[in-house]
């Protein structure tokens, strides 16, 4: 019976995997979301992926082997509870596969701040101190530029303690 695994891919070899792990027939699932980034000084429009270095996977454990999964080049390992790969619910997959390309998650991306945009900050050690929005640090915190004793300092700061003005 066939189920979704989740597998972790060597570091930038998910696309690898995902063409390899094709051949064998196993269906792959590699999320991935657009960003706005600087390429040569131009901003662009680019995918990256939505969880770097992981792949989910859905195949027969009883048709494929999991070591014949693990042993396709560019995968590292199954993400795994003790001795078994982890099931992974395919509710929480098919989640994923529908807000990828939903329009709230688009609007989402691009109710965030842009470079520049100056913010006030609402909750946490800088609150109430004005911002001016520099680039995401990750996925829950942003680079902003504080004016500290009259210098611009550069700090990391939770997204939820941004308002916009």
């Amino acid at each position: 019976m066939k189920d979704w695994y989740l597998l972790y891919c060597k570091r930038s070899e998910q696309e690898r995997a995902v063409l390899n792990l094709d051949r064998q027939g196993v269906e792959c699932y590699y999320p991935q979301v657009t960003v706005q980034k600087m390429v040569r000084g131009k901003r662009v429009e680019a995918p990256e992926p939505l969880f770097p270095s992981y792949i989910f996977v859905f195949f027969d454990p009883e048709t494929l082997s999991f070591t014949t999964v693990r042993s396709t080049r560019g995968v590292a390992d199954f993400i795994r509870q003790g001795a078994k790969p982890q099931r992974v619910q395919q509710e929480i997959v098919y989640g994923l596969m529908m807000n990828e390309d939903s329009d709230a998650h688009q609007k989402q991306l691009s109710s965030f701040p842009k470079p520049g945009e100056t913010l006030k900050l609402e909750q946490g050690q800088f609150k109430g101190i004005e911002a001016i929005y520099q680039e995401a640090d990750g996925e829950k915190r942003s680079f902003m530029l504080i004016n500290l004793l009259g210098k611009p300092v550069k700090v990391s700061v939770e997204n939820k303690d941004i308002v916009k003005k």
